[in-house]
């Protein structure tokens, strides 16, 4: 409890000016002094621990914000082709289904993308397999240990992963290197992607500044602290020494926290209570929580009202937002990850083929979808090949095949 003390112990002449009143400052004051100190403490380096352990293991809108999307994408359906037709059963497909012996395809891809928007990198390895042959296993390095290695053209030589006080060196030379780098458009870095979570860290500050200054205020009993008024038969109302310091300790020790929430406080003659409360201003320090959430929520691409951020949340706005949420953020992501994917793990074999999200399989577009397929069946002029590679399917492999 955050006592005012209107008089102070310190001993005045009798002639002097009466101290001027304390003046309360405004919550609202102290969450953005709070959130303009920790925004210093944001600016860490690449990959920096406290950049995720605050945006991420810290704080509830990043962490959802970072969940919803990886798990989203990693939970697309894919599909291998090539230039003439699908494949149920290939090496790649395969290898992506289990792609190592503790983790299968979801949880591989998840941290892909989790990675990717904490760091703006993501680093996948290729182990075992044959020169010139499909690798065996697939794994996602930590991005915080990886240090690129520019050659003398500027471009990446090798990759140095640093774990255990040891180091291993990915050379990027021959056909078929061992990593696969994903990085996000970081337009003042040659090397390293620019994660949403270092763009959201000033908003991510002040979201952490202001659950802090909740957490104090319930703490308090969920309202701002009072006055304790010194009256004494002196015009001075100077208190001793000793009573302040055992009136100190015993507040301390009786009536803070939470557990003395709403403990009525024994006061002795000459002291008075006055409590205070919020002015209506005061209390916009939870608009400025709910801006900064809008704001991480916004860096990230995620609608506030999938985050149950407070606004229009009704059922229709919702299928919209997660329509939205879909279109806008988690397929540009996974398709551009996945197609980079799959020609990274074709260097490995002598057939080219791609990775693709396979749109038709998923329940967030299925309107869009069924509208799609309605207008190209629809469309005689077009050829049964025209409407099929409109589709998203190769050309059937003979006129008569069904």
């Amino acid at each position: 409890m955050k006592l005012d003390f209107l008089k102070t112990r310190a001993a005045k002449a009798p002639l002097d000016p009466p101290a001027a009143p304390l003046q309360r400052k405004s919550v609202t004051g102290s969450v953005l002094a709070m959130a303009a100190a920790s925004a210093g403490s944001a600016a860490v380096p690449r990959n920096g621990a406290a950049l995720v352990r605050d945006g991420f293991a810290g704080n509830p809108i990043g962490f959802r914000s970072v969940k919803m999307i990886a798990e989203a994408a990693a939970a697309l359906p894919l599909v291998v082709q090539d230039a003439t037709c699908r494949y149920d059963c290939h090496p790649v497909a395969a290898l992506l289904a289990r792609p190592n012996p503790g983790q299968g395809r979801a949880e591989l891809l998840e941290a892909l993308y989790a990675q990717l928007l904490l760091t703006g990198n993501a680093y996948i390895e290729a182990v075992g397999g044959a020169e010139d042959a499909r690798p065996l296993a697939l794994h996602v390095l930590r991005s915080d240990r990886v240090t690129v290695i520019p050659g003398a053209d500027g471009w990446p030589a090798a990759y140095e992963y640093a774990v255990s006080g040891r180091k291993r060196r990915f050379d990027m030379g021959g056909t078929a290197p061992a990593l696969c780098h994903l990085k996000s458009f970081h337009p003042t870095d040659d090397h390293y992607g620019l994660a949403p979570l270092q763009a959201a860290a000033g908003s991510v500050a002040v979201h952490n500044a202001a659950s802090r200054w909740s957490r104090a205020l319930l703490d308090n009993a969920a309202r701002p602290s009072g006055a304790i008024v010194y009256r004494s038969e002196d015009q001075h109302g100077t208190m001793p020494a000793d009573l302040y310091d055992r009136l100190v300790d015993e507040i301390t020790t009786n009536y803070m926290g939470a557990r003395n929430a709403g403990r009525p406080m024994l006061l002795e003659g000459g002291l008075d209570w006055k409590p205070m409360g919020f002015s209506p201003s005061d209390m916009e320090f939870q608009k400025t929580k709910e801006s900064a959430a809008r704001e991480i929520a916004l860096a990230f691409g995620v609608p506030p009202m999938l985050l149950g951020i407070p606004g229009d949340a009704t059922y229709a706005n919702y299928q919209e937002a997660n329509r939205a949420f879909y279109r806008l953020t988690v397929l540009p992501l996974a398709s551009r990850v996945v197609a980079q994917l799959g020609t990274f793990l074709a260097r490995f074999g002598p057939d080219a083929v791609e990775v693709q999200v396979d749109l038709d399989k998923v329940p967030a577009l299925s309107v869009e979808r069924e509208a799609q397929w309605r207008r190209v069946a629809g469309a005689e002029f077009l050829t049964d090949d025209e409407k099929r590679q409109m589709l998203g399917f190769p050309p059937r492999a003979d006129e008569g095949g069904t």
